[in-house]
């Protein structure tokens, strides 16, 4: 076994161009995280037209519990009409729930937003239900246990079989073993470390055949990477990925209420205008790689 380690190490130096693609032929696909509202949905759409940026998939961290029946069927709404996957975080999650005092200790911040204890678990299954019934194909989940019994609620049929099922960047999904681990549990794309190098991003590859997503640019909770001329590379080796564009030096903004309005709507501005940067050095590599134009794509919600 770590003869095995050794030499995917040793391959993985090759910086190899990933054999797999999207089911459309695509390298790649968008997403734009930290779409806390419907007016913030709204501006990404049009902002993406405005600088002709196309976006697969929107995200939202506030989480589905903090979404009323009408705000639910506004995200499932617009993401029909745009053809966009809309994939929303379960809650509730350790550090908001109270049910983890340690969650707040240096030692317990391993916890994350993972579910504690069956309370926990049996809110954040209901949010997915919820979900669904109003429409939803995509959620974002950061606990092993959760994903897996979303799997096997898939699997019985209580859950719909195209539910896409995204792991968190708050996993900590620092390995190529254990993205293939999380990848058998149920998740069908794995957001590994935004600092993850290219040899290391090779081995991910290399291991997993499951759908990658990692942080062009991160938020400074996960340490405010810039890594725009890597995008190329990243792509190439990583395909097939989600692109993601977060933000650096934006305050904290988990969970949104009408509060944070302003800054929700503003910073989705400006994370179009960041993805728009990312294609710009992506044109400037010259390289053959393929955004995915797949019509078909799973996560999208139905009306």
């Amino acid at each position: 076994m770590l003869e095995q380690i050794a030499r995917l190490r040793r391959s993985s130096a090759a910086l190899d161009s990933s054999p797999l693609t999207f089911d459309g032929g695509g390298h790649y696909r968008i997403e734009i995280p930290s779409v806390e509202t419907l007016a913030a949905f709204d501006i990404a759409v049009q902002e993406a037209a405005r600088r002709e940026v196309p976006i697969h998939r929107i995200s939202q961290g506030s989480g589905i519990m903090l979404l009323t029946d009408e705000e639910l069927a506004g995200y499932a709404r617009l993401g029909v009409a745009h053809h966009i996957e809309v994939c929303l975080f379960v809650g509730p999650r350790a550090a908001w729930d109270g049910a983890s005092p340690s969650r707040a200790t240096a030692e317990g911040a391993a916890i994350g937003a993972r579910n504690v204890g069956l309370a926990s678990l049996h809110g954040a299954l209901s949010d997915v239900y919820r979900a669904v019934d109003h429409g939803i194909r995509s959620v974002l989940v950061a606990d092993e246990g959760l994903m897996a019994l979303i799997a096997k609620a898939k699997t019985e049929g209580s859950l719909p079989a195209d539910l896409i099922v995204k792991a968190s960047a708050l996993m900590g999904i620092s390995n190529p073993y254990s993205a293939e681990v999380i990848h058998r549990i149920g998740a069908d794309s794995i957001n590994i470390p935004a600092e993850t190098s290219l040899p290391e991003l090779a081995a991910f590859r290399s291991v997993t055949d499951g759908v990658l997503d990692l942080y062009v640019e991160g938020p400074d909770s996960l340490g405010g990477f810039l890594r725009y001329h890597d995008i190329a590379e990243i792509i190439r080796i990583a395909a097939p990925v989600y692109v993601k564009f977060g933000l650096r030096n934006v305050a904290p903004m988990y969970p949104t209420g009408s509060h944070l309005h302003a800054l929700a709507e503003q910073t989705t501005a400006e994370r179009i205008r960041r993805a728009a940067i990312g294609l710009e050095h992506l044109a400037r590599a010259g390289t053959d790689l393929k955004v995915d134009e797949s019509c078909d794509r799973a996560g999208i919600p139905v009306a």
